[in-house]
């Protein structure tokens, strides 16, 4: 009898154990899916790279650019995002087009980003392209009427230059994309430290950079692409209230705040360099947060 009832005993732990097992498992919520894959693919210049000072004045690469700040904003409601980034630091619009700078294997950033979005094509949520501001070289080399006549004549071949890209994009994205650009700040607002000469300068710069910007702007929303206000962004046109900057001065708002989120005023080795900071960037992704949530 005593057998026995080890027995039943045994038998009862066991089918009690079975229905506690079968109870667990039934309660046990499902693994959840992995979020779908998607990208967010930057290109331009160095300003998509986070390009920044180091310690010793070289400009390097960094993981604190707009797309990086951008990319973390987007990513908490789209977790399955991925982020691309193929710019080129010194990129024109020309270079941009035929390579000549940084090396691709199909030559050139945009060949690059064409074949990535054919062969990513209905996994991509955004471009942003940031490319425009190396054209004009000569305007930062030259002064008076050299600086006017070098803008005037590299900005409509920048501007051709966009709408080709633009359109490459498009066509090898697909129609449901977002495509967005952005306009730019003035590194050569410093000039206006110079004194008198410096302060016209500065004003004709704005005046150049204004325009150019329209120019480009025009560009993208002939394309139906947004463009990011970073111009605005930077109070670029703002030479009407004065404002103290350590180490700088009393200086118009809109050099105080290229002073606030670039190195152009910091002192050697990291500046002057025309770069944003984090603090810089970091506006220049609002700028593109605004306009990609009006689209929404």
């Amino acid at each position: 009898m005593r057998h026995l009832r080890t027995i039943r005993a045994a038998i009862a732990v066991a089918v009690t154990a079975g229905i506690l097992a079968a109870c667990s498992t039934a309660h046990t919520p499902p693994p959840k899916p992995k979020p779908p894959v998607s990208y967010y693919l930057a290109l331009g210049d160095s300003l998509s790279l986070g390009i920044q000072p180091n310690a010793d004045g070289v400009s390097v690469e960094t993981a604190r650019g707009y797309p990086d700040q951008l990319y973390t904003a987007l990513h908490r409601t789209r977790p399955g995002l991925r982020l691309v980034r193929l710019g080129c630091s010194g990129e024109t619009t020309k270079t941009m087009l035929n390579g000549g700078i940084c090396q691709y294997p199909g030559g050139s950033q945009l060949a690059a980003a064409t074949a990535f979005l054919r062969t990513h094509r209905g996994h991509v949520f955004l471009v942003t392209i940031d490319i425009g501001a190396n054209d004009p070289q000569d305007c930062v080399q030259n002064k008076g009427i050299a600086l006017i006549a070098a803008c005037i004549t590299a900005m409509p071949e920048a501007a051709v230059n966009l709408a080709r890209i633009l359109d490459t994009l498009r066509t090898a994205a697909g129609p449901g994309v977002r495509i967005a650009g952005m306009s730019y700040y003035l590194p050569e607002l410093a000039v206006w430290r110079e004194g008198i000469l410096g302060h016209a300068l500065a004003r004709t710069s704005e005046e150049l950079a204004a325009s150019y910007n329209d120019l480009l702007t025009g560009v993208y929303a002939r394309a139906n692409d947004p463009v990011a206000d970073v111009f605005g962004a930077f109070g670029t046109s703002d030479f009407g209230s004065m404002e103290a900057v350590p180490g700088v001065g009393t200086v118009p708002r809109n050099l105080a705040l290229l002073c606030k989120l670039t190195w152009q005023c910091a002192p050697a080795p990291r500046g002057p360099n025309e770069h944003a900071n984090g603090a810089g960037y970091a506006v220049i992704a609002n700028a593109f947060l605004r306009v990609l949530d009006a689209k929404n």
